[in-house]
């Protein structure tokens, strides 16, 4: 069984930084999709970064320059850097994982960005 475990959300100022951890149980995070989910009050979650199977980063346009996604060489550890912090960017965010078509939520850090 996979567990995930965020950490680093929190509260800052509109242009802040923030960077979230994700830890797994295993050392998943190489050769498998992950990233970075969020869910805003009232809004579908979004899948905000990636990194594909293939080791290819990816992100939504509205991210892009500002958040970076990033995984340790053990596998074991998922980041996300948050630079530039828009009050839009308000959500609680969750790790995921899919492994051998399984898929691994964390449970979830919130992240408030004041304007």
């Amino acid at each position: 069984q996979v567990q995930l475990v965020e950490s680093g959300g929190g509260l800052v100022q509109a242009g802040g930084s923030l960077r979230l951890s994700c830890a797994a149980s295993g050392s998943i995070f190489g050769g498998n999709f992950v990233g970075w989910y969020r869910q805003a009050p009232g809004k579908q979650r979004e899948l905000v970064a990636s990194i594909s199977s293939a080791g290819r980063p990816n992100y939504i346009d509205s991210v892009k320059g500002r958040f970076t996604i990033s995984k340790d060489n053990a596998n074991v550890g998922l980041y996300l850097q948050m630079n530039s912090l828009k009050p839009e960017d308000t959500a609680v965010y969750y790790c995921y994982a899919e492994v051998r078509r399984v898929a691994y939520w964390g449970q979830g850090t919130q992240v408030t960005v004041s304007s």
